[in-house]
């Protein structure tokens, strides 16, 4: 496994939930994120997710698409997010969705 470190930034965009996300009354999300340092690339994320204000507790699920370079590589993949946040301590787990690297990343 290699990690790799960097910046980015984001423009979050509210987007009008899907009839199943209304009915459980979940709020769905756009990301736009622009990466740089070893990984220069653009992000497009659909997230959708629950918060109880109240208590600083709740869970989200996201795709990301990933394209651009790293480490002389072009193409793209696809991240697979799941995060949780019990009383305002926060859990993240991000993988690769296997087989969805493109190009040079082919294989990621």
């Amino acid at each position: 496994m290699k990690e790799i470190k960097g910046q980015f930034e984001v423009k979050a965009t509210p987007v009008e939930a899907n009839a199943v996300a209304k009915e459980l009354g979940l709020m769905q999300m756009k990301f736009e994120k622009k990466f740089e340092g070893l990984l220069q690339a653009t992000g497009l994320v659909s997230m959708m997710g629950m918060m109880n204000q109240e208590k600083g507790s709740g869970g989200s699920v996201a795709l990301k698409k990933i394209t651009g370079e790293v480490e002389s590589k072009k193409g793209s993949f696809f991240l697979k997010h799941s995060a949780t946040m019990a009383q305002r301590k926060p859990h993240q787990s991000i993988a690769v969705v296997p087989d969805s690297g493109t190009g040079d990343l082919a294989g990621i």
